[in-house]
């Protein structure tokens, strides 16, 4: 199988609604003289879940560390709600929450201490959201972090960042260690924290699935830089595949307008198009003397495909 591949084409409620939650210009990131971050530019608008994709390695963790003050960056700028994040502090990080992909912290503490110590840190806290949440994921207060299952840690981060009903929760693979009836038990609270106006959720995961959920806008980190951001019904209504058959099979992929990455795959060309003409495509097909299939690609397919 061959493959040949095109590069993809403390703020007033009043403004939350209008200015970006996060602004990014020029971000860059190296470990030990590699660059993992290239020249990141992006804006994040208010009200909307943002689905980060991006192969092992791509630099999702470190984006993210970076956009929360965790991690200093080489060059470049960050604001969040319309202020420099130099490093984690200040009133905006009260409208924050986080769930790293791993937590390992205060092993002695038991469950309820723990969030009574993190809730004194916030201006906000749902006491009676967290409660709830321990029942209905089966976490017993009396228990100490030490001693809970690696899935138990992960829904007591995710208790921890939803309680202060954050107007922006960053999420790094919150739900790898998550069961199919926990995780759906987890994007159904994560909905409903979109209901309130203004609430913005940033979600690194490779469960296409649960972003489809969500109907979340996708943004793609491929070679340490932004490929593009856009609405899931909008990849939907602009992808297709095209599917090329022919008895001979391709020494090399046709080329036709809006191609994004094209496979060759014993006598099928199976090419991905942005916004495909089907009267071009069926052209195509007679000029090659091939059988025409479109077909509509899953987001799990684009994954795969631009990633």
């Amino acid at each position: 199988m061959s493959t040949v591949t095109a590069t993809a084409p403390t703020t007033p409620v009043a403004d939350m609604q209008t200015a970006a939650v996060l602004r990014v210009r020029g971000l860059r990131k190296a470990f030990k003289q590699r660059e993992v971050l290239r020249g990141i530019d992006w804006d994040v608008p208010p009200g909307r879940v943002i689905g980060l994709l991006g192969r092992n390695g791509a630099g999702k963790t470190t984006l993210l560390r970076c956009l929360l003050g965790l991690s200093p960056l080489d060059a470049g700028t960050v604001e969040l709600f319309g202020e420099p994040m130099t490093e984690p502090g200040g009133e905006r990080m009260h409208r924050i929450g986080f769930v790293p992909q791993t937590f390992d912290l205060f092993p002695w503490m038991k469950v309820r201490a723990y969030l009574d110590f993190t809730a004194a840190f916030y201006a906000h806290w749902n006491h009676a959201l967290a409660a709830r949440l321990l029942g209905d994921w089966e976490l017993d207060p009396k228990q100490k972090i030490g001693e809970l299952s690696q899935g138990q840690r992960q829904k007591l981060a995710i208790v921890r960042a939803i309680a202060p009903e954050p107007d922006l929760l960053v999420l790094d693979e919150p739900v790898a260690s998550l069961d199919p009836q926990a995780r759906r038990a987890f994007m159904a609270e994560l909905l409903a924290l979109m209901q309130a106006p203004g609430k913005t959720v940033i979600f690194s995961t490779h469960i296409t699935a649960d972003l489809e959920r969500a109907d979340a806008d996708i943004t793609l980190l491929r070679d340490g830089a932004i490929q593009f951001t856009r609405p899931l019904a909008e990849l939907r209504e602009r992808m297709r595949r095209a599917v090329l058959t022919r008895s001979d099979g391709w020494p090399q992929a046709p080329a036709t307008a809006g191609l994004l990455k094209a496979t060759l795959k014993g006598d099928e060309a199976q090419l991905l198009v942005e916004d495909a003409n089907p009267d071009s495509l069926h052209a195509l097909a007679a000029r090659e003397g091939a059988t025409l299939r479109i077909e509509t690609p899953t987001l799990e397919d684009l994954f795969v495909e631009l990633a």
